[in-house]
């Protein structure tokens, strides 16, 4: 996958009739994807691809998102289109890697995938499966940072092993790292270190679905 500034050399060069010649700077370019200065320069800093804004840009433009990420010719991806898969991506969703977030109205998209990715995702018989949302709040970075797209699995809800679950508490709905005490309670444990780790009854908790991918491999 290209890397954070790759992505940007390519946008420059897409959006580059537009400047009639003119130098194209970076915080154009942060204009452009309606990201803000500082955000972008930690977003570079990070390395970290603002996958919601580049899906904007590329819709806003006809451009298939693949090519920016793996850095594939238009022609490549004509030849390859039956290589391509879709999922469900709703983007009115917003899980929260901080303090809770709720939905009321869903609209539901279809995201592109390339074949490569499939894998990630446990193959293609999992597609079915699989839905993709918004990551908002901070609790979870440095896993998953504000605006990631993550992937769910909903066929996997089973707790026993732990892992990196979207669950539905009373709170909200949340995107937090799940491990079960030998009591049968659950933790509800956030990476950012600076949340503390909360205790709850099963009863309590609805399993969304384990996540299992943001466009790279969950630990």
């Amino acid at each position: 996958m290209n890397g954070f500034m790759e992505i940007v050399e390519e946008i420059k060069s897409i959006v580059s009739t537009d400047y009639d010649g003119k130098k194209i700077f970076d915080k154009d370019v942060a204009d452009i994807l309606g990201i803000s200065q500082m955000n972008f320069a930690t977003m570079k800093k990070r390395n970290k691809i603002p996958f919601g804004e580049l899906l904007d840009f590329c819709a806003t433009r006809s451009i298939s998102i693949n090519w920016l990420l793996y850095g594939q010719s238009p022609e490549s991806l004509v030849e390859a289109t039956n290589r391509f898969y879709m999922v469900k991506y709703f983007n009115d969703i917003n899980a929260s890697a901080g303090g809770g977030s709720d939905n009321e109205f869903v609209e539901m998209q279809e995201l592109e995938i390339p074949e490569q990715f499939v894998f990630m995702l446990g193959g293609e018989r999992e597609l079915k499966y699989i839905e993709a949302i918004n990551v908002s709040g901070d609790s979870m970075e440095p896993t998953f940072s504000y605006n990631d797209i993550v992937f769910i699995n909903r066929n996997k809800t089973d707790l026993q092993r732990g892992g990196i679950f979207t669950i539905r508490t009373g709170a909200g709905l949340f995107i937090k790292r799940v491990q079960k005490r030998i009591d049968g309670k659950i933790d509800i444990i956030s990476d950012n270190k600076v949340y503390s780790t909360q205790t709850l009854d099963p009863s309590e908790i609805e399993v969304v679905g384990r996540v299992v991918s943001r466009f790279g491999d969950v630990d």
